[in-house]
């Protein structure tokens, strides 16, 4: 704790501090430079992800279904509704549907447990048997299940039951295998129901009467005589049928010439995608595939309006002066002053911050050539101009894009593959779209070895190597500063004790003269 002034009067504390602002002068002013840095790598990097936006949005614009995005419609949207991919042939179609597919279904002929009795689906099968109408054979409840691929090949499946398994463990056991069946006990039926769990007719073997779901009394006593489900019946003529209902493919007819069969009630012919939710009762259903025209339209003026944006946010910053009025602010100068003062002051302090900045401005320079430059591709659009997109007269603009949309409608509309070949190029050609990415790339890594970005070692960029160099400089500084300040005090504590020597010495004489 320092105490200066006893013998001299003098506030030595705010003579020593004096004196050391002065001696701060060039450790201000490093903070200062250390500050600026800072906010111009800041700058730099928020300069780079606007790049990276916009380089995305230009990767995003490189798909066709930009450009050829299809509408369908239906007069008859309750039987037949379509989807078109971006490839559909744009027209009219007319579906006719006759038949539509159908799940195989098989259940029990009757109810399954005698008078009176519910059945614990939880419970083991032991305790359960008395309950069973015809009885369960518990020393043979192994059964298999056949069910049919898309080739038409039977698969199989073994399924290994015991006595103290439950109902609900049995239908897990068909549900959660690969034979593609779904089970379950309906209890006010009274009755056990084996579905297929997709539509259409696979077997066309004529195994097990055309069934898609096989199994005989063989291999399946619990599923033929427990819970009651055949494979066939008798037609009351002495002639075994197909007790399983459905299992139908989907039947329609396209353009009045092309009789279609599908295992499911959709069907994709020239990329589109038909989907029947009933029959048409003998009458066609027409569907109209058309461009969506505003969905690309939208897209463009997005992918335009956020080049413009970019544009003219750069250009403003690399022709903007630096102010050199406003110096930034130090940590003491921020003490003696209020937050909306810091505020204004450090707006003006930050300008100028990319002022003339070479990356940027070849960014610039390069991305609006690239607007310009002739695509020369198969496409009857070879210019941007040609569909409607031109820049704007004023110089103060820089280079901004203006969009004619009834130009570009129309573009669209007549030829939207052109339109996607002038933004997307063609084999080797390169289109808008990829060399403005090409552009944008060169210039984000020319920004990233000045600032580098957010996970970068500040060794490995410009900036950052600057200001490890002042932050050595300042900590160097500021140990020098101690010792400045150390010997300030040194020098005014021995001029203090000399003086408060002279003054016992004169005290002392004069009480000896006195």
């Amino acid at each position: 704790m320092r105490i200066g002034g006893l013998a001299t009067g003098m506030d030595i504390d705010k003579i020593v501090g004096d004196l050391m602002k002065a001696e701060r002068i060039p450790l201000n002013k490093m903070e200062q430079e250390k500050t600026w840095l800072t906010w111009q790598r800041d700058a730099y990097r928020d300069m780079n992800r606007s790049f990276d936006q916009l380089e995305s949005m230009a990767s995003d614009m490189k798909f066709s279904d930009v450009y050829n995005t299809k509408t369908t419609s239906s007069n008859m949207a309750d039987a037949v509704i379509a989807t078109a991919d971006p490839s559909a042939s744009g027209g009219s179609y007319t579906i006719k549907v006759n038949k539509l597919a159908s799940s195989a279904i098989n259940t029990s002929r009757s109810s399954i447990t005698n008078d009176g009795e519910t059945l614990d689906l939880n419970a083991s099968l032991e305790s359960q048997q008395s309950k069973f109408k015809n009885g369960i054979n518990l020393t043979n409840l192994n059964f298999t299940l056949t069910t049919y691929k898309e080739d038409g090949s039977s698969s199989p499946i073994d399924f290994t039951i015991t006595k103290d398994m439950s109902m609900n463990d049995i239908f897990d056991k068909i549900n959660n295998s690969d034979v593609g069946v779904r089970a379950f006990y309906d209890r006010q039926a009274d009755k056990v129901v084996l579905e297929r769990t997709k539509t259409g007719n696979f077997n066309t073997s004529g195994e097990y009467l055309g069934a898609e779901i096989g199994f005989d009394s063989g291999n399946a006593e619990i599923i033929t005589n427990t819970f009651g489900i055949q494979n066939k019946v008798d037609d009351g003529n002495g002639n075994w049928i197909k007790a399983e209902l459905g299992g139908e493919d989907a039947e329609f007819t396209y353009n009045n010439a092309l009789t279609i069969n599908s295992h499911e009630n959709s069907y994709k012919l020239n990329g589109v995608n038909f989907q029947f939710n009933d029959t048409t009762n003998g009458k066609n259903a027409s569907i109209s595939v058309n461009n969506n025209i505003d969905h690309a339209v939208d897209k463009i003026t997005k992918f335009v309006a956020k080049y413009n944006e970019i544009v003219e946010s750069a250009n403003m910053q690399v022709s903007e002066r630096k102010n050199r009025d406003y110096k930034p602010l130090t940590d003491k100068e921020k003490e003696a002053m209020e937050e909306k003062e810091i505020e204004l002051w450090e707006a003006q302090a930050k300008k100028g911050l990319l002022s003339n900045d070479s990356a940027i401005e070849s960014t610039l320079f390069s991305m609006r050539n690239e607007w310009y430059e002739t695509v020369e591709t198969s496409g009857a659009y070879k210019r941007i101009t040609d569909i409607g997109i031109d820049t704007s007269s004023n110089y103060r603009d820089g280079g901004k894009l203006l969009i004619k949309e009834s130009d570009l409608r129309a573009a669209l509309k007549n030829d939207s593959e052109s339109v996607y070949k002038l933004f997307t190029g063609e084999g080797n050609t390169k289109g808008i779209t990829q060399k403005l990415e090409e552009s944008l790339s060169n210039g984000i890594k020319q920004i990233e070895a000045k600032a580098g970005k957010s996970t970068s070692i500040s060794n490995n960029f410009r900036i950052g190597k600057e200001l490890d160099t002042i932050k050595d400089e300042m900590r160097d500084f500021e140990n020098r500063l101690n010792q400045i300040e150390d010997r300030y005090w040194s020098q005014f504590t021995a001029m203090e004790k000399a003086i408060q020597k002279m003054n016992s010495q004169s005290a002392q004489l004069m009480s000896q003269l006195g």
